[in-house]
């Protein structure tokens, strides 16, 4: 870990995680892409037994509002899968070597990330309206549509 970082986990607090592609290249541009970490989300959340709150796919990053895994900290389930998108993944390197975390504990805070990473396909000019990118948590929210990662919509606080 970097001099000076301080990572908060195993406290019992949600977190709101970036991690982006290698040189902010658009390595998951394509729909795809996208799938393979959907899929690859979706089997770390059962590995390491760790809820999504919430999720987007960016061209060149992933926003992530997770729960800490039970077992295991979250750093390693984090590990496991970028570990696990880079490996089906052709580009090398494909990830930066480190991630944004920030803990959520609040209600208001949850809402507040949700919005903003439900948001940045608008924010970005990629679709007109958040229920217009299919790779993020958003239209279960919105119409309580089935998502290919398993979404925890219980949004109170701990």
């Amino acid at each position: 870990m970097p001099l000076g970082l301080k990572r908060y986990q195993q406290e019992g607090d949600d977190h709101f995680i970036t991690f982006s592609c290698y040189d902010r290249k658009p390595y998951l541009n394509t729909p795809s892409a996208r799938d393979i970490v959907e899929h690859s989300i979706e089997l770390t959340r059962q590995r390491y037994e760790f809820e999504v709150l919430g999720y987007v796919i960016m061209p060149e990053h992933v926003h992530l509002l997770l729960s800490e895994p039970e077992t295991k900290p979250l750093a390693t389930a984090l590990q496991a899968l970028k570990l696990s998108i880079a490996k089906l993944s052709t580009p090398k390197p494909f990830w930066l070597p480190r991630y944004y975390d920030f803990n959520v504990y609040t209600h208001d805070k949850r809402v507040e990330k949700l919005r903003y990473m439900h948001r940045n396909p608008v924010t970005r000019g990629l679709v007109a309206n958040p229920e217009d990118w299919p790779h993020s948590s958003y239209r279960h929210y919105l119409l309580n549509e089935p998502s290919p990662i398993q979404i925890t919509t219980n949004l109170n606080c701990k």
